[in-house]
């Protein structure tokens, strides 16, 4: 005996060194180590960071942490000094794997640097931390007298949790004189002893044999328990119980209420009497067990007393044994299995997450690790993950029960700034049960939107005249993108003008758009001016865009009339006209020619006589400037009749300018001068002598002006051959009617012409005058046939448009 005991605690010890040594890598991949149980809190199991093949200096700097189990206990931790994996909890065996003969622990390390998952097996070593123990301190047996020696009596197993030679090994029993012990292996080599009768029983001579049975196990140091039996000699009982089976199955589900019979046992024994009266009871149960179910004695049913969770455990099984009277008995064993039902909801758990990314970033870039369970079997076990299908991300399933969630394709953060993506664990069971996890995640923006304003081109007005500094418009240009992306600042970059010169005229604010005019514009020098903005956000790099600007400026009624015929004098005298004295009602005596230097109804000149000699004797018309006649001259009327002639703008306010035109009644030159000279001047008028040498003027001037028309229409019949004598055209004189006028620099004198013909047309735009062939005598002695027409112009004279580009061109109305 004791020799099998030291072969036992020799291959226990090899057994021992061998677990403390084994650490290797399995075929699949996965890292395996070997560790006995119970093993101090920090006590070392394996090399994580060499078995990785990374450097256990520069662990830190791997990002490695184990997954938590959902519902388990963490039983093993990192140490991030070095990489080694270490206990972190008590670990039983028998408690994590009852009676498992190969107890692993499974769990999965993350490598955060390389988002890569490992698979850890550490399996868990049985020693010796456990006596064999039986059930009762205290055991009964009822021999009949009637026994023969060599029949054999059950007697109590004992219990060890314990595996191999660490379980139970031996039985000795002490304090025996009529009794031996004979120990059985079963097929699943758990050893029974059993009661051997060595002498016959005689109940007078002793009734009670008080027996100790020992059960020892093989481990080191030898753990054992004992139990008190105690044998007490009956009469004659020849028949013992027998069950109906020898193994009872039962299949029940795990919702079964409380007090349910889930199996009921039957055992029949032929004798009489109280040898015939079978009492049943537990024979080898575990303490889980037996607050699950209970036992009648009598009846047999077993029935429930707590509750059954496949999860927890998927059978229960123990012994029953039924006794007589008469102290002989039988075993049988029962087997209840659990039906699994949907009765536990997938777990989800996110071992990784990113709280932001890019809108640049790569399709397939991770947004979180997770890692689903459900405690269910079977087809209540298995678990499909999912989220919504219009989100631009895609669930995949990496190894074993874990998912990836990766962007899918291109993320736009001015489309969807923001995601919360629902993640959907769902089992197969039926009704499904299902688990969600939100994942909440944030589209980081990148400068991808150049700014853009509202309007493809700007057009803006300014009143000319303006203060310095005033705002012209503001303009404001939209970027879709985030903070320093979306800040925009304005600059003017190009225009009609140089850049020196435009930005001496305008400025803009860099910040809100608003352009200001810099000095004060003048319509008269600038009708519009052209220039570009640009529009740059703040990303790196930067991204612009550019609009053209189009700045009108606006007319100010800032100039008066420009009087140009008749010419304001010199030397203080007044323009002298000449009209017929034979002239009839609306006869064209003259007209008086003005322009404006604005633009539209500031323009738009008005002619008013203000004063006159004779009152109802002459009428100026009110937008052509011309003096005609009003009635018949009258030989009371003066010779000599003073007009103020008023010309005014249509602006606001108005603003007007006079002149004074004298006209001369008489039918010919001399007679006009006979007629002045025979005027006697009063007294009181200084002006006498001036008039009278004005006229000599006027009509010296006239005989040049006809010589030189005699000569140009000479030049003009050699060169043109034609029956034309002179074709003036259609000249244009900036919006004013052409007048007797040679130019408008104010150098250039005006002049009276006397032709035979001279046809007047006159619409609400234009003036124009047809000069048709004139008849000329030799001297002016032909005043009867001489007619006072309208001085003629050259066309060299009268081409106001290139000589000044500043005259408005101004359509009167009528």
């Amino acid at each position: 005996m004791e020799e099998t005991q030291r072969l036992w605690r020799w291959k226990n010890g090899l057994l021992q060194c061998f677990i403390m040594m084994s650490a290797w890598k399995a075929v699949s991949g996965q890292i395996h180590y070997s560790i006995p149980e119970e093993m101090h809190k920090g006590s070392f199991v394996g090399d994580i960071a060499k078995d990785l093949g990374m450097d256990g200096k520069q662990f830190p700097d791997h990002g490695l942490r184990i997954l938590p189990r959902i519902g388990m206990i963490q039983y093993f931790a990192l140490n991030d000094n070095n990489g080694h994996l270490q206990i972190s909890e008590r670990i039983d065996r028998e408690e994590m794997c009852i009676e498992a003969e190969k107890c692993v622990l499974k769990f999965q390390i993350l490598n955060e640097n390389k988002l890569k998952i490992y698979g850890v097996e550490v399996e868990i070593t049985d020693i010796n931390d456990n006596a064999p123990q039986f059930l009762l301190k205290e055991w009964k047996m009822k021999i009949s007298e009637t026994s023969t020696p060599g029949d054999k009596f059950l007697l109590p197993k004992a219990q060890d949790p314990d595996l191999g030679v660490n379980s139970i090994q031996s039985y000795q029993l002490m304090d025996s004189s009529h009794f031996s012990l004979e120990v059985q292996i079963g097929e699943n080599g758990v050893r029974h002893a059993e009661l051997v009768l060595e002498k016959s029983l005689d109940r007078e001579e002793q009734a009670v044999y008080n027996l100790i049975l020992i059960g020892t196990d093989g481990g080191e140091p030898i753990r054992s328990g004992s139990v008190q039996i105690q044998v007490i000699v009956l009469d004659a009982n020849d028949n013992a119980p027998v069950f109906s089976q020898p193994v009872y199955e039962a299949t029940v589900k795990e919702n079964v209420p409380e007090g349910s019979t889930v199996c009921k046992i039957k055992a029949i024994d032929l004798d009489e009497g109280i040898n015939g009266e079978v009492k049943y009871s537990f024979e080898k149960i575990r303490e889980k067990n037996s607050k699950i179910f209970l036992l009648n004695s009598t009846t047999g049913e077993i029935t429930l007393v707590g509750n059954l969770d496949f999860e927890a455990s998927s059978l229960h099984e123990f012994e029953v044994q039924a006794m007589d009277g008469g102290g002989l008995s039988d075993r049988s064993k029962v087997v209840i299995f659990i039906t699994d039902l949907n009765d536990n909801a997938p777990e989800l758990e996110i071992n990784f997450v990113t709280n932001s990314v890019l809108e640049n970033s790569p399709t397939g870039t991770i947004i979180a690790i997770l890692n689903v369970q459900d405690r269910d079997s079977g087809v209540n076990g298995q678990v499909k993950c999912s989220i919504p299908n219009n989100l631009p991300f895609q669930l995949k399933k990496s190894m074993d029960n874990f998912y990836t969630l990766v962007t899918d394709r291109p993320l736009d953060r001015e489309q969807v700034a923001a995601y919360n993506i629902t993640v959907t664990a769902t089992d197969d069971g039926s009704p499904t049960l299902s688990t969600s996890a939100i994942v909440s995640l944030q589209v980081l923006d990148t400068n991808d939107n150049p700014p853009l304003f509202a309007e493809s081109t700007y057009t803006s007005y300014l009143l000319e005249n303006n203060p310095r500094g005033v705002s012209v418009f503001s303009l404001k240009a939209s970027d879709p993108d985030w903070e320093k992306n979306s800040q925009v600042s304005y600059s003017i970059i190009e225009g009609q003008m140089s850049e020196s010169l435009l930005s001496s005229f305008l400025s803009i604010n860099s910040e809100n758009g608003v352009v200001y005019a810099l000095s004060s514009f003048d319509y008269e020098d600038f009708r519009e001016i052209q220039f570009q903005v640009k529009a740059q956000d703040g990303g790196s790099p930067p991204l612009s865009s550019n609009v053209s600007v189009t700045l009108f400026i606006l007319d100010q009624n800032d100039n008066g009339p420009e009087i140009l015929y008749p010419s304001p004098p010199t030397d203080g005298s007044t323009g002298v006209e000449l009209a017929p004295r034979s002239s009839e009602p609306g006869y064209l005596v003259t007209k008086v020619v003005a322009v404006d230097a604005d633009s539209g109804q500031n323009a738009w000149l008005s002619y008013q006589l203000i004063k006159a000699t004779e009152p109802g004797l002459f009428t100026v018309g009110l937008h052509t400037g011309e003096i005609r006649t009003a009635r018949f001259f009258l030989q009371k009327d003066a010779l000599k009749q003073s007009l103020v002639v008023l010309v005014k703008d249509n602006g606001q306010p108005p603003l007007s300018a006079s002149v004074t035109v004298t006209v001369v009644l008489a039918d010919s030159i001399p007679e006009s001068l006979s007629d002045l000279s025979s005027i006697s001047a009063p007294i009181d008028d200084p002006q006498s002598d001036l008039t009278f040498y004005l006229v000599i003027a006027v009509a010296f001037v006239s005989c040049l002006f006809f010589v030189f028309l005699l000569v140009l229409l000479a030049i003009k019949l050699r060169s043109w051959r034609n029956a034309q004598l002179f074709e003036c055209g259609s000249v244009n004189f900036s919006g004013a009617p052409v007048s007797q006028f040679v130019g408008i620099d104010g150098v250039r004198a005006f002049l009276h012409s006397y032709c035979h013909e001279v046809s007047l047309t006159t619409d609400s735009r234009k003036s124009q005058f047809n000069l048709s062939k004139a008849n000329y005598s030799n001297t002016l002695n032909n005043q009867e046939t001489s007619e006072v027409k309208n001085p003629i112009l050259s066309s060299d004279d009268i081409n106001l448009n290139n000589s000044d580009p500043n005259i408005v061109q101004v359509s009167q109305p009528f």
